[in-house]
């Protein structure tokens, strides 16, 4: 695979996918631009070579083609302030203005083309497509981890109308951190599982039982491990149909030597809301009109203990509904432990995109840690063994 590092961007004009996919309020002002800053290595280099770079993402999910909302336009003036140039924008990503634009582009210029999904050719990896958008660089750069599950048009069937298709920075990192996590791992290795859905973590929780020392299980999917083992779980949310998946992977960890840990105490409230009534209920005694929106105190203590000790930490998914303040303290107490296991104990700890990095990233902690995953999805399918059509495409 080649790598920008390995590659001279000198004349060129490289197309670049990124992942641009980033969260916009009511004025269209970006809230976190982790994943812009995220690119920065990968465009400074093939700029500072004497390239020029073409720009292509997808924002949101738009459905009936050009939406406002979803506008590329709205990332043009803060791109030139991150890269301290101002940004080119094309109106179409495969239409005459992209063409023009693109063929005219000098060394050190940087392009940015709306909205690739403003065609639904681009989910649908359309063959013509991704040719058509090909004629708009000489080099091809994957940076868009965070896309690289999908088979789109450009992030994967676009590759074969290039001699030169390189890995970015980001990508190139994604990889490398979670294979050092996989298979380069000190013990001991926790690993913490967040978020609502047991069925979103059933793949990699299985993988992971081959590999950790400990797995801390928090978020919405405790209820259904909790129902598994015949607890009360009141109006908590839970998948009744994943009931015995819970059990197994419980029989499998004990058959490995793996240590589960789960909440012994849960914060519980009589509604979904920030400003709700709340109480703390042990472990499987919520009563019926409540339901558990985050760890409790003696959860979060038990958690930070095992994270602490640890050499590596792979953490995915929040402890809690984080985005109430009420309910984040679980949370956040997740992301100091992390730290503290990272700076204190020299531990290597991957934090895997999503709602895990929003978390440490909106605590100040994302330089803390040794990594944060700027691909939620890509990541867990990646480290579930699974092929990522984005990456098989640039080998």
């Amino acid at each position: 695979m080649k790598t920008v590092n390995s590659y001279n961007f000198a004349g060129k004009r490289a197309l670049v996918r990124v992942d641009f996919n980033v969260p916009l309020n009511e004025r269209f002002e970006i809230t976190d631009d982790t994943r812009i800053k995220a690119t920065i290595p990968t465009i400074t280099k093939i700029l500072n070579d004497g390239g020029s770079v073409v720009l292509m993402s997808h924002l949101g999910r738009p459905k009936d083609g050009p939406t406002e909302k979803y506008s590329l336009k709205h990332l043009v003036n803060p791109l030139s302030v991150v890269f301290g140039r101002p940004v080119k924008f094309a109106d179409d990503c495969i239409g005459q203005s992209a063409i023009d634009l693109s063929s005219s582009l000098q060394s050190g210029e940087i392009l940015l083309l709306e909205n690739l999904r403003f065609y639904k050719e681009e989910e649908k990896g359309n063959v013509e497509f991704a040719e058509k958008l090909s004629k708009l660089g000489d080099v091809w750069v994957n940076d868009a981890f965070g896309t690289a599950h999908r088979a789109h048009a450009s992030t994967a069937v676009i590759g074969q109308f290039f001699e030169d298709r390189i890995c970015g920075y980001v990508m190139q990192a994604e990889i490398e951190n979670a294979q050092r996590v996989l298979e380069h791992s000190e013990r001991p290795f926790t690993a913490i599982m967040g978020g609502s859905k047991v069925s979103d973590k059933i793949l990699i929780i299985e993988r992971l039982l081959d590999k950790v020392d400990n797995l801390i299980i928090g978020g919405g999917m405790t209820y259904t491990f909790v129902l598994a083992q015949g607890g009360k779980i009141g109006k908590s949310i839970c998948e009744p149909d994943k009931v015995d998946l819970a059990k197994e992977i419980l029989i499998k960890a004990k058959e490995k030597g793996v240590n589960v840990y789960m909440p012994v105490d849960n914060l519980c409230a009589d509604k979904f809301s920030n400003d709700a009534n709340t109480i703390i209920a042990s472990q499987g005694e919520i009563p019926d009109a409540w339901e558990g929106l985050d760890i409790g105190p003696e959860s979060v203590e038990i958690f930070k203990k095992v994270i602490e000790v640890s050499k590596t930490v792979l953490w995915n998914g929040p402890m809690g509904v984080f985005e109430f303040p009420t309910f984040a303290k679980g949370t956040n107490a997740i992301a100091d432990a992390v730290v503290k296991a990272t700076e204190e104990n020299g531990a290597f700890s991957l934090i895997g995109g999503g709602d895990s990095a929003s978390a440490v990233n909106n605590a100040g902690y994302g330089d803390r840690v040794s990594y944060v995953s700027t691909g939620g999805g890509a990541l867990l399918e990646y480290m579930e063994g699974k092929v990522l059509p984005g990456v098989a495409a640039l080998q």
